[in-house]
């Protein structure tokens, strides 16, 4: 038994039971993301602080009263989550704050956050008893849905843009992923993903789509609430392609006030680089994401460039119910983060994690 009372549509709110078995908001179709919904306050009487404290599991696991799954459901044996928090002192020289934390995703077991996301795939497909795993990813994503699954011999097929990074396919071929090259954008990979998923019934991974990913994502900003033994930081900045890590970070502070855990939610700043600024131009100019047309998007840091944000709605919702903002960076300034943050705190990132700094800077 888990503690999900229901998922609701982030368009219409309609209530969807917690056994739902869809992915989407059925009067909404790919569009009618759904949210899941927990019954705080049953969580509440039964699992306090303490218990999180005395709990020697250190990986995403831990915060299973506030996950979609059974607490007995078996888990991949990967160290997912638990990932270090430092303390860059010479970031915050440097910008004149008085902290600056860096949160070092990196350390996962295929070095980004979107472990988190597959673990929870993995978990949640294996519960329907799913023969196949799909996703549509520009790298990151597939290889953290690939290696997840090789962990626990889970057959996966991975749709990935043909100018995808070489390096980045052959890591998924490397774990025994069949990849299929796709002849167009992450877009059109991620199109083509769904109806490969629906054709076949295969588990559908996709964020932006399979509701399940925000509440493996949200781990991070668990651990970041914890880290700091649960008094939030002012602000928290995030890189933004799809949306679904932003999304993750915002659900994790609403869960933590829904427990009564904190009570200031942090001014959340989504950053994007300016060549994929879907997101910062629908801020900026008040217009409705759910019915902004694509942009085209050109970036190099391919992590987060999107033409059509999937996640938007929780995305634009998680800067503006806390009073943040979308900032755009140029590729420039994402690319001179790079060495500053390693410099800063040690912590090397990929261009689409520097984008962050690149956004503090900014």
């Amino acid at each position: 038994m888990t503690n999900v009372t229901g998922l609701t549509c982030v368009i219409c709110d309609y209530a969807y039971p917690a056994d739902f078995a869809g992915y989407v908001c059925t009067d909404h179709g790919n569009e009618g993301i759904l949210d899941v919904r927990y019954d705080y306050a049953r969580i509440a009487s039964s699992w306090t602080k303490g218990d999180l404290d005395a709990n020697r599991n250190r990986t995403m696991w831990r915060y299973r009263p506030l996950m979609p799954i059974r607490p007995d459901a078996p888990v991949p044996p990967l160290t997912v989550g638990g990932t270090p928090m430092y303390d860059a002192k010479p970031l915050a020289a440097d910008l004149g704050i008085a902290k600056v934390w860096v949160k070092d995703e990196g350390r996962q077991p295929t070095a980004s956050l979107k472990d988190r996301a597959s673990a929870m795939a993995v978990v949640k497909a294996q519960e329907r008893r799913a023969e196949v795993i799909t996703t549509a990813s520009t790298g990151n994503a597939a290889a953290a849905l690939a290696g997840i699954c090789a962990s626990v011999g889970q057959k996966n097929v991975i749709f990935v843009p043909k100018t995808a990074p070489e390096a980045k396919v052959a890591q998924l071929l490397a774990y025994g992923s069949t990849v299929a090259l796709v002849n167009g954008n992450y877009d059109a990979a991620f199109e083509l993903c769904l109806l490969a998923a629906e054709e076949y019934g295969w588990y559908n991974r996709n964020t932006g789509f399979n509701p399940f990913m925000t509440e493996g994502k949200k781990t991070a900003g668990l651990e970041i609430l914890e880290d700091l033994e649960w008094n939030p930081p002012d602000a928290i900045f995030v890189s933004v392609g799809d949306g679904s890590i932003i999304g993750g970070v915002h659900k994790a502070m609403k869960d933590a006030v829904g427990l009564g855990w904190i009570e200031k939610t942090p001014r959340i700043y989504g950053i994007q680089s300016a060549g994929s600024d879907y997101m910062v131009q629908a801020f900026e100019s008040g217009e409705d994401v759910l019915t902004k047309a694509p942009i085209s998007a050109e970036t190099l840091a391919d992590s987060i460039s999107a033409d059509l944000p999937r996640d938007r709605i929780k995305a634009m919702a998680a800067v503006t119910e806390t009073g943040g903002a979308y900032l755009r960076v140029s590729d420039d300034e994402i690319l001179a983060a790079v060495p500053l943050l390693a410099r800063g705190s040690g912590v090397f990132a990929e261009p689409a994690g520097a984008a962050a700094y690149a956004g503090l800077i900014a």
